[in-house]
C-alpha cells in the first residue's frame, strides 16, 4: 500500500534520520517528492510511504510519538483547460512526468494516476491555470 504524506518537523528533530528508521524499524519505503530542510529551522517533506498497512501505521504513530507532524495528502492537482494556453513550462518541473505535452497536437496531458501533488506545477503556471483542491 502507498500513502502520500507530508511530514513537518520541528527544530529539535529536523536532523533525526527517519528515513533510515522508516526502512530499518517498520520496513516502509518513503520516497521523497519534495523536502524543505535546513539545520535548526522546521523542515518540510512530502513523501510517499509504501508498505504493509499495518507498518505504515505503526510508522506514522511513531512519527507524531517524535513530534512530526503527520499530515494525509488528499489534495489532488486541478487544471483549468480553458486557461491552460499549453506553453509546457509545467512538465519541466513535474518530477514524476504526470505532466507531458503530446507530442502530435502539443495539447498538455494530465496523467493523474502518477501525480504526487508536490504543487511544484502550481507555482510555475505562467496564467494560473493549475491549482489544487482542499
Amino acid at each position: 500500500m502507498k500513502k502520500r504524506v507530508t511530514l513537518v518537523f520541528p527544530q529539535r528533530t529536523v536532523q533525526m534520520p527517519v528515513t533510515y528508521r522508516l526502512a530499518k524499524d517498520f520496513n516502509v519505503a518513503a520516497n521523497i517528492i519534495r523536502a524543505q530542510v535546513a539545520p535548526n529551522q522546521v523542515g518540510k517533506l512530502v513523501v510517499e510511504l509504501s508498505g504493509d498497512i499495518d507498518q505504515l501505521d505503526a510508522a506514522m504513530d511513531w512519527m507524531r510519538s517524535q513530534e512530526i507532524e503527520v499530515i494525509l495528502t488528499s489534495r489532488e492537482i486541478l487544471i483549468d483547460e480553458n486557461i491552460c494556453v499549453d506553453c509546457g513550462l509545467c512538465t519541466g518541473v513535474c518530477p514524476t512526468e504526470a505532466l507531458t505535452l503530446d507530442p502530435q497536437s502539443f495539447h498538455l496531458q494530465f496523467n493523474r494516476s502518477r501525480c504526487v501533488v508536490c504543487e511544484q506545477c502550481v507555482s510555475t503556471c505562467p496564467v494560473e491555470a493549475i491549482s489544487t483542491n482542499f
